[in-house]
């Protein structure tokens, strides 16, 4: 194994969050801390992509707010991540679907996966 990979493994703390992947409706819960006061925001949307691994994997997710595309990028073990629910599975065939960014109305739903 790798020196750096094992000293990264003992330091991190690695968060448990359910499994999920792209294509799926997620909401994410984080803190904000704004002076000495915290709060917690919620950002629900469509996982474009999982990219990384270990330590250093980030997610990125996609809404629509107000006819406006608004993406943000997360890091999987970044302290703020409070919780993470899992909304719907969806069915896609690429890990990146970024073609999502140009599609609008129906073109742009996701088939689900009900199990």
């Amino acid at each position: 194994m790798n020196l750096v990979d094992s000293i990264s493994k003992e330091v991190s703390t690695m968060n448990q969050f359910p499994e999920f992947s792209s294509g799926d409706t997620i909401t994410v819960y984080y803190a904000i801390k704004e002076g000495d006061k915290q709060r917690t925001q919620h950002f629900k949307g469509v996982v474009l992509q999982r990219k990384g691994s270990g330590t250093t994997e980030t997610f990125t997710i996609r809404k629509m707010s107000g006819g406006i595309g608004v993406e943000r990028i997360f890091p999987v073990n970044s302290p703020v991540l409070e919780k993470i629910e899992v909304n719907k599975r969806g069915k896609v065939r690429r890990s990146r679907i970024f073609y999502l960014r140009e599609l609008t109305g129906k073109k742009a739903r996701i088939k689900e996966i009900r199990k």
